[in-house]
Order: structure tokens, then sequence, then C-alpha cells
């Protein structure tokens, strides 16, 4: 019996991988119904995972009765819209966005595939909806408050790491999420006296510059600002602040598992979770417009005690006991 199940759990899986590898121009022998993903990669596997599992519980099984495919943009900005058009001309009956920019793309690129987006930071200031109570469109998601949320994220790190008084902020200078967060970190900052040292970059190799750049690692912390380019970036920004002992602050327990100090913020195997309701919905026929924006299910503080011990900073157990998750 144990064998069985083995046997089957790995054709479950060689199953799925053929799937999401198919060619999105694969034939009339492709299965029904399909959800599409458009995602900027890299960080975001977990929410894939969640939006998988999420399906599953909802008796969607990928490559037996529904298909899945996948068009990873590798944060890929300017190539945003070919890609969009790409996973459109699959014809999908759901199309799952991530990310603000993605999400604005996909818009532009289809005004008639129902769309599910999440890691949207606010998607009226955005104008990819009239309202939280009904899009009016073909678009509903989850909304994570990402912008906003960046006042409370400096507060947080400030707890965890005393005496903050500079805290350096890469901004990607092409994404307008990046660049609304950082105007809501540079005014929490303000009210806090803290100085943020911004450095704003549109390329790899200008991030790349600022790693190297002895003034800016010169503060007592760092604040990642989500975005797309970031993202791809992530590990080796890790590997960098945790060598010279740098905290690192960012949005996602993924990013602690990799190594970062700390992180407050929605988990991005929850928003899959949750948007896969919202997929579910639709594929059994429902109109995204009669699907209220939804905001995160909750929102969690995470630690990495073994960066904390790494990089010879010492928490205090108030802070600990608050904690939601402590990684060891």
């Amino acid at each position: 019996m144990i064998h069985r199940f083995v046997r089957i759990m790995i054709t479950t899986a060689l199953v799925e991988f053929v799937v999401l590898h198919v060619p999105l121009s694969a034939g009339a022998d492709s299965i029904r119904p399909i959800v599409a993903v458009l995602t900027p990669g890299a960080t975001y596997e977990p929410l894939l995972d969640g939006l998988r599992e999420g399906l599953a519980r909802r008796g969607y099984l990928s490559g037996q009765n529904f298909r899945l495919v996948v068009e990873d943009t590798r944060g890929d900005i300017e190539g945003l819209r070919f890609r969009a058009m790409k996973v459109v001309d699959t014809k999908p009956d759901v199309l799952v966005t991530l990310t603000t920019a993605v999400t604005a793309v996909a818009k532009q690129a289809n005004q008639q595939i129902p769309i599910v987006f999440t890691l949207v930071a606010n998607p009226v200031h955005y104008d990819l909806v009239h309202d939280f109570a009904s899009s009016r469109n073909n678009m509903t998601g989850v909304s994570t408050y990402a912008a906003s949320l960046a006042g409370k994220r400096l507060e947080v790190l400030t707890e965890i790491v005393s005496k903050v008084k500079a805290v350096l902020a890469i901004v990607s200078s092409k994404e307008k999420m990046a660049q609304d967060t950082a105007e809501f970190l540079d005014n929490a900052a303000k009210k806090m006296g803290i100085q943020i040292v911004r450095r704003d970059v549109a390329t790899v190799g200008e991030f790349e510059n600022v790693l190297r750049d002895k003034s800016a690692m010169m503060v007592d912390a760092v604040f990642y600002v989500p975005s797309n380019l970031l993202s791809r970036q992530i590990r080796s920004l890790i590997m960098k602040l945790n060598r010279v002992k740098i905290p690192f602050a960012v949005n996602d327990e993924s990013m602690v598992k990799m190594g970062a100090l700390t992180s407050y913020g929605g988990d991005y195997r929850l928003f899959g979770l949750q948007a896969a309701k919202l997929v579910a919905k639709i594929l059994k026929g429902a109109k995204p417009s009669d699907l209220p924006i939804e905001a995160p299910d909750r929102f969690l503080l995470t630690i990495n005690l073994k960066t904390a011990k790494a990089i010879g900073l010492d928490i205090s157990r108030k802070v600990l006991e608050r904690a939601d998750r402590l990684l060891e």
C-alpha cells in the first residue's frame, strides 16, 4: 500500500512538472479549465505553493482536472507586456497575477479574462479597480497594503534593533509601488527621527554598485522596499548584509528563511491559499466584480535567531515573546 502511494505521488509530481514546463502555445490536447499565473519569479515560489495547495483542497488537481500554466518573467520589467500577451493568448479561464506592476500590465493586455491578483499594494490607488467592494471590471484579489505598512515595519525594526539612526533603502526607480513605499517610509522615518539613506536603482548593475558603496553601507540597518528588480537579487543582498553584520528587515517570511533578520507582513503561502479561494469561486461561475477585494488574513512578525546571533545582535525577551515565529 505504501509503495502504491509513493508511485502515485511520484506520478502526480511528474505530471505537474510536465504541465508547468510545456510551451504556452500547447495544442488542443490541453486540459480545461486553465489557470495561468504571471509571476516575477524569485522569492514568490511559496505563493505558488499556497495557490496549488488551496486549489487542491477544493478539488482542482493540476494535470488531472485543470491545467496550471506559469509564466515567470524573472523580474524583467521591460518585457512584461510581451509576457502578459503571451499568457492571454493561451485563453486561460482565470489569470493569477503577482505584484502591482505585473497586475497593471495584465489589465492593459486583457479586459475579458478574469484576473485574481495578489501582492498588490492598493488596487484602488493604482487604478486597477473601482473600489474594494466591487472592482466593476474583470478583476478581484488580495491587497497587501505593502506601501502603507512601511511605517509599521520601520517601527518593528527599531524595536528589534535598538538605537537605529540611519537606515538604507534601495528603491527601484522604474516601479511605482517601490516609489510609493519609499514615500511612506520617509514620512514615518521623519516622525521617528530616523535618517533614510535612499539609493534609487534602475538596473542590476546599479544595485550592485550600491552594495559596493561604502558610504551606503555605513548604516544601522537596511529596509527592504519591495520591487520586482530587488526580488531577483534578494539572496545576494542577504548574503552581503549578513557578511558585514547589518540587520535586514523585509516584508515576507520566505526571505527570513533565506537569512534576513526579520519580517513583518503577510505570509506568501497564505496569500496563495487566499487567492486560491477566489480562483475556485470564479471557476465555479462567480464574476470577479461580485467578489470584494480581500485584505490579508493576518500579518506576521518573524525573527531569524540564527541570523541575529551571526551578526551579533541581542534581541530583548519582550520582543521575542511578541514574535509569531522564531526561526533557528
